[in-house]
């Protein structure tokens, strides 16, 4: 893996939002859910996030998740993806969310 700089890091927007609404994305090839994700100053942003071996629909309502907000809009499966919600893949390679164990404010950066 090649070293970067402290200035490259710096120039990744990584960000706490809060998920508001979670839907099923009917057009997607593998499962995914819309999200609809409130980051505070940035507003609310879509996200298309093949999530659905760990989460319901139901349990990411409120979930507070680390975006890439920097990104290019992408069309994800008819969706336009704003934001990219992070994870880490578990040993069967099913995403798990990157999520907080303090409430944080909505649009706060990673430090």
């Amino acid at each position: 893996m090649a070293t970067i700089e402290w200035q490259d890091f710096e120039r990744v927007e990584l960000r706490v939002g809060t998920v508001l609404n979670a839907e099923p994305n009917v057009k997607a090839r593998k499962p995914a859910y819309v999200l609809q994700i409130d980051l505070g100053p940035l507003g609310l942003k879509t996200s298309s996030a093949q999530i659905t071996d760990h989460y319901s629909a139901a349990s990411l309502i409120g979930k507070q998740v680390l975006c890439v907000c920097n990104f290019a809009p992408k069309s994800i499966a008819g969706v336009r993806s704003e934001v990219l919600v992070t994870g880490a893949y578990d040993a069967e390679n099913r995403v798990v969310l990157a999520t907080f164990e303090q409430p944080l404010p909505n649009g706060a950066r990673l430090a």
